[in-house]
């Protein structure tokens, strides 16, 4: 089976400061894949440049075979690409069921069919634990259901990777559960890449995870083998077996 994405060198420099630092990485389809690593590690760096958000200063990004290092980030929008933001990114002013209606919009041959949008928007909310919130604005959503309301709208677009940038934060303990069922329920028609703080979390959910430090990958495995790693223990937590 071939990667759905890959990277090849791939590097970003801000000034003198070298966030990603030429990582080689490649991600399978279907798999959960968590991203990992201390604070300025160049994570969301890394999944930015993957989305589109920033150009790399140099090397590769290559989804399904296809070269899209210089496309924009709207252009793998169109291709399967969604990348949920660490910093929440909703229309406040707009109800939670119109933020979640312009991405359906985007994934309709006649976004102009009510009908089909209504279907888009509530089957997206319902697996999101929100359809009971469709007409509230989306400002007035606590933090954590505007957090939920972003990852509602990714899965809008019918992605084939779905990016999530410490989607956990701000979400109550009940919530995380039902996150983590939501997930792999997602995983069962896409990928999932998922940068997280909350490392219970990210051994319930991933396949496998990568370790970031210094702009660099420091180690990849199981969840087992990086619980057990000791470079990773070092840089991660501070700490040594």
């Amino acid at each position: 089976m071939m990667p759905l994405l890959t990277t090849k060198g791939l590097s970003r420099s801000f000034g003198g400061l070298r966030a990603v630092d030429g990582v080689d990485f490649a991600l399978m389809p279907g798999e959960i894949r968590a991203v990992i690593g201390p604070n300025g590690a160049g994570k969301t760096t890394f999944v930015s440049l993957v989305s589109g958000r920033i150009q790399p200063s140099s090397g590769m990004i290559v989804f399904d075979g296809a070269d899209i290092t210089s496309l924009p980030a709207y252009a793998r929008v169109r291709l399967g690409v969604a990348y949920t933001f660490q910093i929440t990114s909703v229309f406040a002013n707009l109800t939670a069921y119109d933020n979640v209606a312009l991405p359906v919009q985007r994934t309709l041959t006649d976004g102009r069919s009510k009908g089909a949008v209504r279907t888009g928007v509530m089957a997206a909310l319902e697996r999101t634990g929100l359809a009971d919130r469709a007409h509230m604005p989306a400002g007035q959503l606590s933090y954590g259901h505007q957090r939920l309301l972003e990852v509602a709208m990714g899965l809008a677009l019918k992605p084939r990777l779905l990016i999530l940038d410490e989607p956990t934060q701000g979400l109550a303990d009940s919530e995380i559960d039902n996150f983590i069922t939501l997930v792999r329920e997602i995983a069962k028609g896409a990928t999932v890449l998922l940068i997280e703080h909350n490392m219970p979390v990210v051994m319930q959910l991933a396949d496998r995870i990568t370790v970031f430090n210094a702009g660099r990958i420091l180690a990849e495995g199981t969840p087992d083998a990086i619980r057990e790693n000791a470079e990773v223990q070092e840089a991660y937590l501070g700490t040594t077996p």
